[in-house]
């Protein structure tokens, strides 16, 4: 059987995933730290480090290096200034993408390409010409003998 609904509490769950103010934005003490360290040109990762060991005991003066770069970044919502994007070690006022695990891989060094192929591959009067030479991973056949040889799936 499902639950009742019940308009009193129906408010608590859309409440709690509304935005909230960042820590660095309503506590004074802790945004006066991270901006005068990020004057020291401190990386925000040295900053979040040093307050846990400067304040082991006070909660409320640790963060993390994304929120302090959350709130250097977020323009118009960051509690710090603006000019301290000039502060960090990169000096960018956005934030790079990172790019994605298919963008990271290398090319093949020396790759040939196949317009630059020579003319007899074409008329595959020369045996041993392989389809697949120009494709990584493959499976390769020789040109003038259009045969395969790969295993069947089993």
């Amino acid at each position: 059987m499902l639950p009742r609904y019940r308009a009193a509490g129906a408010g608590a769950p859309s409440s709690a995933r509304r935005p909230k103010p960042g820590k660095l934005a309503v506590n004074a003490r802790l945004h006066d730290e991270v901006q005068t360290r990020l004057l020291e040109k401190y990386s925000p990762q040295q900053i979040a480090r040093r307050l846990q060991l400067d304040f082991p005991d006070d909660a409320e003066m640790r963060v993390s290096p994304e929120t302090i770069y959350q709130s250097i970044y977020v323009q118009g919502r960051g509690s710090l200034r603006r000019e301290l994007h000039q502060c960090l070690r990169t000096g960018r006022a956005l934030r790079k993408p990172q790019r994605r695990a298919d963008q990271r891989r290398g090319r093949i060094p020396d790759m040939v390409n196949i317009s630059e192929r020579p003319p007899e591959v074409e008329d595959r009067a020369v045996p041993g010409h392989w389809e697949g030479d120009l494709i990584l991973g493959a499976g390769v056949s020789p040109r003038s003998a259009r045969w395969w040889s790969g295993l069947p799936a089993s």
